[in-house]
């Protein structure tokens, strides 16, 4: 199944990126993984996947449970990374919706945060199906839309700065997008014929500096990044300074930032074989 558009930004906007992901985005989404572990029941000796593994966050927790884990992720410098971090994790370079596995080959799957990054998100939960055992479960997380006041707070920089999302930075096709809501989470997991689905949603205040959470656009990572050096450098300059200023919002006692944040998690049990996908 080749690529959608969507999908060859994403591989554009995450090449290369795993060191100043890991310094700043990476501890952001590392804050779900032990409820993402817990609502896939992983558990000592099970096989378990890791789908989108980034620099290994959820890989690394899986292990520690005594899980026998694989993980994957579509750009090799992630991929490279969690290697070095998580040497009892096999890991390999694979995107979906199509994985090196055969059917039934895990007993739980997690993808933390990958749905956001995906252009054909049905398909890729179809897939996610077929490499579960019956009985094995998968779980989720997703951000939230419309996006919690912290998250939001980078793109109101650039809103801020008088600069719009570049048309070569394509959006989901109609067809293939879905409402990032409770109610969204759990129909693309019905969909995917999951049974027991359910979804909650996960609240945090995350804890960083203007300077780190700056760092990750200035490096170019995420879609963000890239609207950011897409500018010439007097724009992003104007970026940064609004940043700044939005950023006194969050500003505590001590100079740090507390960005509130909000996610999605989800999870269903495989009850056998799904239907069969078109590849």
């Amino acid at each position: 199944m080749p690529g959608t558009p969507f999908d060859e930004s994403e591989r554009r906007a995450w090449a290369g990126s795993a060191a100043a992901y890991e310094a700043g985005f990476g501890r952001l989404c590392a804050h779900p993984v032990p409820q993402l572990l817990d609502a896939a029941g992983v558990a000592a000796g099970l096989r378990v996947l890791d789908v989108g593994t980034g620099t290994g966050s959820a890989a690394a927790a899986a292990g520690a449970r005594g899980a026998r884990v694989v993980a994957v992720d579509a750009e090799p410098d992630m991929v490279r990374r969690a290697a070095s971090a998580v040497p009892d994790a096999c890991f390999h370079i694979a995107a979906l919706p199509q994985l090196p596995y055969k059917d039934g080959q895990f007993d739980a799957v997690v993808g933390n945060f990958v749905v956001n990054h995906v252009g054909r998100p049905r398909a890729a939960l179809d897939e996610l199906r077929r490499v579960t055992r019956p009985g094995g479960r998968i779980a989720l997380t997703l951000w939230t839309a419309p996006a919690a006041p912290g998250q939001a707070l980078l793109g109101r920089a650039v809103q801020a700065a008088g600069v719009t999302r570049p048309s070569s930075l394509p959006a989901l096709a109609p067809e293939d997008d879905f409402p990032r809501t409770e109610d969204g989470l759990v129909g693309l997991l019905r969909g995917a014929g999951l049974a027991d689905a359910a979804c909650r949603p996960l609240s945090w205040d995350h804890r960083t500096t203007p300077e780190e959470w700056w760092s990750g656009p200035a490096a170019g990572v995420a879609t963000i990044g890239r609207i950011v050096l897409g500018q010439e450098a007097a724009v992003a300059e104007r970026i940064r300074r609004q940043f700044l200023v939005l950023a006194q919002e969050f500003t505590d006692g001590d100079g740090r930032l507390v960005l509130p944040h909000t996610a999605l998690l989800a999870s269903g049990r495989v009850t056998g074989p799904g239907p069969a996908v078109m590849r």
